[in-house]
Order: C-alpha cells, then structure tokens, then sequence
C-alpha cells in the first residue's frame, strides 16, 4: 500500500492499548514524520512506546476547563485530532475542531468523567443513542466555509463492521442470484438489505485469546481497555430496532427525541446476553453491550415511504463473547453490583499463542438464513503484521488507519457516520492488517435445539424475533 501524502500534524488524544498499537501504522502509512505526531494523555503508560518510535509523549490530562487550551497549543487549521480516549468528551472535541478547521476521527463517541453514573440523567439521556444523536447535531453548527471531516466512532466495532455489512449485502445478492448494480447512495443500501429480506444483524465476535496468568478473584482483565469495556458495560443495553420486530421487550423503552432507530433496556448490558453464531464457535451466548454501530447501521438501513414513515429497519446489536478472563471479570463485576474490581489488567502483551478475535456481522433472514462475514486473525498473526497489537487491538487500529485516510482523502465531508464513507477505500487500507475474511452461510436459528426439554415461550412462526434471541 502506497503511503498516504499528509502534511499536516497529527495529535493523538490518549495512549492506552489502541493509540499504542495504531501508531506504528500511522508512521508506517503516512507522509508525516514522527516529530509532526504529539500525544496527549492522562496516563503514563505507554511513554517508552512514544519513545520508541520519536514521539513527544506529553502527561496532560484533558478536562472540560483546559481541553480548548492544550489542544489548540499543539495543532489548528489542516492539522489532525484522532482521539483514542475515554472520559473525554467527544462532542466538546468535535465543535473545537469543526470551529478551528481541524480533521478529527474517534472509535467511541465518549463523554466526560461522571456522565455515565449522573443520578440526575435518565436512562435515555446517557445512552449511545443521545451521545451519537448529540455529534451529529452539530451539523448544525454555524460554520465560515467547508467543514472539516470529523469521522465518529470508527475503530472495528463500531466502524469496520458498517464496511463488512455492506460487503455481506453484496455477497447475499450475488448467491441468491439478485442481479444488481453496487449501490452508491444510503437510501440504494437500504432498499437492498430490504430487497434481499434482512430482518436481524448481529455484530457477532468470539475472542479466544487467553494470558499465561489466569484471572485473579477481584481482577478485571481484558484484550483490550478495561475502563472502556467496563464503562460500556455499565450503559443500558442498546439496540437497532426492526419493523419486522412484534413483541417489545418487557424493559424495553423507547426514545423521545431523534432518529428513532434504537431501544434501550432498562438494564445493563453486562447483564443482558442473546443466542448467536460465529463460524469458530458455533452457536454462542453474547453480551448485548452498546455500541454506537447498533444504532447507525440500523438507521442508515431505514427504508421510508413516501409520507416518511418507516417502511423497513433491520434489528441491529452487538453479540460479544470476550476472551474468557473478560467474562470471568464481566460475571464478578455484575455479582458485585456493577463496582469494577480493585485489579485492572490488560493483557496484551502476555497473550499465549494460538488464540484468535474473529469479528464479524451475522446477516440473518435473507433467503439463504444467515450469512457470518469478517475477520479471523490470530494473535500470532497480529504479531508478525505490526508491533504493540493483539488481535482486537489490531483489528480497531486497522479500523482507524482506514478511516483516518478517507478523511484525508475528503478533507470537508463534515461530520459523518462511519457508514457513510467509502467501504472500499476502508477496507483496502484495512485488509492487510484483518487475517483471514470469511463468508460462511449456516442455518442456525435461535430456535435450534429449543423447548425440547424446558418450555419456553418461543415464536415458532418467525425465529428472527428478539424475544426468541434474548436469554432470560
């Protein structure tokens, strides 16, 4: 891959796992050289990898009084923000940069310190679906000129998934004999996901990865950030909510204000698990963690009629079965109320050899019943391709890098959702850096092997229903 030409600086707004391991790619990729690459973190960890490779490593965390000051210090007009933090609000970044003609890029649309446990917000309030419908509203911002590209929440997941549903779609038309042009625009997509009969789409990922040291009792330990994954697990469960869909869950709610794609639970999601499928595992239990894909994918994929009514949504969430030291850790931390363990390990750089993160979308209801596309890597793969990466890790830098040269490439798109940048420029940067990409079609439903010992209250005539998929 020929390196992207970038001439302006880059500031990388947090250093833990994911800006560690996207680094030596930015270098690797890009025109810029490492003294035109500042990072700005709250945290220590990770100075020796900043100077590894030449770059200034500066131990400045940012709040909501100094944010502007620093950030303004470092870079301005044509320069580039990828913010890899947690706790730092995204839509304060975003309008900076917007304002001051700076490209920006994050993997999570994140809010400051204390936003996700304020007594004084609803449910609703603190969800992904307000913190996404709140980026997006600063479309609206008065701004002189073009607007700067800022990309939001594009990492793997949320981000390269939206790019692998658009290829899983093609690949369904092809095999069920749909003789298409390739869609260009959102409203093209959508009525293909509806012509093709996609009711269901599980961002379905098994993470086999395991440390030489096993889980302590009062440890969290995860592949990738444990604040973050802890964090999102303490959110209400989220998800893209379908037309096909006849039966609302019983804390399911729904939002007041926006776009309208999404439900919430009035539980979290290190509580809520649905049946699932992936190609290493088979059948599976996932976590339904929020994630800021489930919403955008099921509102890009809204067919409207004419009046603007909803004529066909998919049903879209996450189904996560992290390594298995990350369920041990999820099971205490519900045992214990939701309180995080007093021991946080990330255990990237002692993962033994042999596991693998195999990430990907489960398109199901279409002629052919399901169909699981997207990544298979191996730690040892993830190794050999770039250095300070596991297998998740590399999988959301390989996301970044990506998206990060769209932006480049289309510097005044304005703020956009992951699914609506080119697929094919993503994912050409982003291959090499996958493993393996499998297609592989199964006719799993989520009634297979159901109500044969235990009666259970199913709907037979659609398996596709979220009350068949959910785990009481």
């Amino acid at each position: 891959m020929k390196q992207q030409k970038f001439e302006g600086k880059i500031l990388i707004v947090g250093f833990g796992s994911i800006g560690q391991g996207v680094l030596p790619l930015l270098l690797r990729h890009l025109s810029t050289p490492a003294k035109d690459i500042t990072i700005v973190t709250a945290d220590k960890r990770g100075r020796a990898v900043a100077k590894e490779f030449g770059v200034r490593f500066i131990l400045e965390p940012l709040t909501p009084d100094n944010y502007e000051k620093v950030i303004l210090s470092h870079i301005g007009r044509g320069d580039f923000l990828l913010n890899v933090s947690v706790a730092v609000s995204s839509a304060d970044l975003i309008k900076l940069c917007q304002e001051n003609g700076i490209l920006y890029l994050d993997t999570v649309v994140e809010p400051w310190a204390g936003y996700y446990t304020d007594p004084a917000l609803s449910m609703s309030e603190r969800s992904n679906y307000a913190l996404r419908e709140n980026a997006l509203k600063l479309r609206e911002l008065p701004i002189a000129g073009p607007r700067p590209t800022a990309v939001i929440a594009h990492g793997a997941n949320p981000g390269l998934v939206s790019h692998f549903v658009k290829e899983a779609l093609l690949r369904i038309a092809k095999d069920t004999g749909e003789k298409i042009a390739e869609p260009k625009t959102r409203d093209e997509w959508a009525q293909l996901a509806q012509k093709l009969g996609v009711k269901v789409i599980h961002i379905a990922e098994r993470d086999t990865q395991a440390p030489k040291k096993p889980k302590m009792m009062d440890e969290f330990i995860n592949t990738w950030s444990v604040d973050g994954f802890y964090s999102e697990g303490c959110q209400p469960s989220e998800m893209g909510w379908g037309t096909h869909e006849k039966h609302l869950p019983e804390k399911g709610r729904k939002h007041d204000f926006g776009c309208g794609a999404a439900i919430y639970l009035e539980q979290p999601g290190l509580a809520t698990q649905v049946r699932s499928w992936t190609p290493i595992s088979g059948p599976q239990y996932g976590w339904v963690i929020t994630h800021n894909e489930s919403i955008s994918i099921a509102d890009y994929l809204t067919v409207k009629n004419g009046g603007g009514r909803v004529a066909y949504r998919p049903t879209v969430h996450y189904a996560y079965h992290p390594c298995d030291g990350a369920v041990l850790s999820l099971l205490e931390t519900a045992e214990r109320g939701g309180t995080l363990q007093n021991i946080s390990r990330l255990i990237s750089g002692e993962i033994i050899p042999g596991g693998v993160d195999e990430l990907g979308v489960l398109l199901m209801g279409h002629k052919k019943n399901a169909l699981w596309f997207g990544s298979r890597l191996s730690i040892d793969e993830a190794r050999a391709l770039a250095p300070h990466n596991n297998a998740t890790g590399l999988q959301v830098a390989a996301g970044i890098l990506g998206a990060l040269i769209w932006a480049i490439r289309n510097p005044t798109a304005g703020i956009v959702d992951a699914d609506e940048i080119d697929h094919h420029t993503v994912m050409e940067a982003a291959l090499p850096y996958l493993g393996t990409m499998l297609a592989e079609y199964t006719d799993w439903t989520p009634l297979a092997g159901r109500g044969e010992l235990f009666p259970e209250k199913l709907d037979t005539k659609d398996p596709w229903q979220f009350k068949n998929f959910i785990v009481d």
